[in-house]
């Protein structure tokens, strides 16, 4: 997965489960944060945005496999 840092982009590897983690992580910063800037904000929230994206594309590539597999065993 890409993800923007500082208007460069790095190629990251994660599972989901460390993006959801990250994305637990972000929003635990923009709830306790009283003092967090407009920019750090939005920041966090594209990261969280592009980490959910993420999330959601890996859920629907289990779903189709587990479809397809289940498809095959109703053809066997």
């Amino acid at each position: 997965m890409a993800k923007e840092n500082n208007n460069t982009t790095a190629t990251v590897s994660l599972t989901y489960d460390q993006a959801m983690a990250r994305v637990e992580t972000i929003v635990q910063q923009l709830e306790q944060s009283e003092a967090i800037s407009l920019s750090e904000y939005k920041q966090l929230a594209d990261e969280a945005h592009g980490l959910l994206a993420f999330c959601r594309k890996e859920i629907e590539t289990l779903r189709e496999g587990l479809e397809l597999s289940e498809y095959g065993a109703h053809n066997s």
